[in-house]
């Protein structure tokens, strides 16, 4: 019997369906190999979701878009990018078809544009609309991780400190905490203000906030920053110096991997206390407007940063300012490591009450909680704070990774 008989005798399995190898492809991790057609295909679907997220908030604003973010936006631009975003989505998805690179990728990225399009694409019309609703932060979390992604993973690329891929182990944890944290944006900002002006309201001096507002705009802005970071630091000590609040913050150091992303990995209730206390003496103080937005865009910037994965060195420079190096070492399991670099702004805090890590070595080997108790899946750490007892189990046996 012939070669090309026998060939032909083979039994012809059914090739998975397009959910189905976007299921496992979500599951996995590792590296993505150029020429494959996988990085483009995956970049072209994550533009044509995000183009079809925005077309639902082009659709139902009231619902579904941040009032304090409505007023800054410029709806031109905003449909511009979208425009933008559909070709790129859309021509390379195509081009994958054409040539036959992940064509199961390229369909489903080429018919969610189409989709989106058929939608009204970049030209829906928004008309009037209450301003009053209960409403998700979809628009901000399209915002985010558009200007995350673009930023951050280029500075990672660039400034690398582990060579690790975009995709890591547990990406997809925290992909679900950035997701969920964006959208209940509105259910925290509403119990936040709630607790500070209750709880607070009884502090505010008008002459003393008069005096604030009077500085100059740079000293006001240290000011601000600083007393934010001192709040920031003991809040933070707290996390890990009471067991019960510890409970929460264990969540976020269960990450064992640092990158732009992990910072994310945040248990919602620690994210209101957190931002409660932070908050509560900007509002005492009374910041000038102009300033509380320009410390929005540090501690914003910074928050991912300081997760990210980059190796940024500032000499002496790094025992004022925290870098990621920092912050790195406060995620870490190495011994001298623990319970140590609490600030998120200003290193010299820790150094000025002691907690700073003094180390032989430049970065830290282990990331994660000691004895990677904590468990893996959004909503098994949800629920972690309320479940786990005291004694933490023996680590759990390594599993073997599935690659993308």
């Amino acid at each position: 019997m012939s070669r090309k008989k026998r060939k032909d005798l083979k039994p012809h399995l059914p090739k998975p369906q397009v959910l189905d190898k976007l299921n496992r492809l979500t599951t996995s991790h590792g590296e993505l190999q150029w020429g494959s057609g996988l990085i483009t295909g995956i970049i072209a679907l994550s533009l044509a979701i995000l183009c079809f997220l925005g077309v639902l908030a082009f659709h139902f604003p009231a619902q579904l878009t941040t009032p304090e973010l409505r007023k800054a936006y410029d709806v031109d631009t905003l449909r511009a990018v979208m425009f933008v975003a559909l070709v790129i989505a859309g021509g390379l998805s195509l081009a994958n078809i054409i040539f036959n690179r992940a064509r199961w990728l390229a369909v489903a990225g080429f018919a969610l544009v189409v989709f989106t399009v058929v939608l009204g694409g970049h030209r829906v019309p928004v008309g009037e609309f209450a301003d009053n609703t209960a409403y998700i932060g979809l628009d901000w979390f399209i915002l985010d991780l558009l200007g995350s992604t673009l930023i951050f993973i280029f500075i990672e690329k660039l400034f690398p400190h582990n060579k690790q891929p975009v995709f890591r182990a547990e990406w997809q944890t925290d992909f679900h905490h950035f997701i969920v944290n964006h959208l209940i944006v509105g259910f925290v900002l509403l119990v936040v203000n709630k607790l500070v002006n209750t709880g607070f309201g009884w502090a505010v001096n008008a002459d003393l906030q008069a005096w604030i507002r009077g500085l100059p705009f740079v000293l006001e802005l240290l000011l601000i920053v600083l007393v934010a970071d001192l709040m920031q630091y003991w809040t933070h000590r707290a996390y890990h110096e009471v067991p019960l609040l510890w409970r929460l913050h264990a969540v976020h150091h269960s990450a064992k991997s640092m990158d732009w992303l992990a910072g994310s990995r945040q248990h919602f209730l620690e994210l209101i206390i957190t931002r409660t206390l932070v908050l509560a003496p900007i509002f005492v103080l009374g910041f000038s407007k102009h300033v509380v937005d320009a410390y929005i865009i540090i501690v914003g910037f910074q928050a991912v940063f300081n997760h990210a994965n980059v190796s940024v060195r500032l000499g002496p420079l790094s025992y004022v300012i925290v870098t990621p190096n920092f912050h790195h070492w406060h995620h870490s399991q190495d011994k001298e490591a623990l319970d140590r670099n609490y600030s998120a702004h200003f290193a010299f805090i820790d150094y000025l009450f002691g907690t700073a890590v003094t180390a032989d070595r430049k970065w830290p080997e282990r990331y994660g909680v000691l004895g990677d108790y904590v468990p893996n899946g959004f909503w098994k750490q949800v629920a972690f704070p309320f479940t786990w007892r005291d004694a933490p189990p023996p680590p759990p046996p390594p599993e073997t990774p599935r690659r993308v």
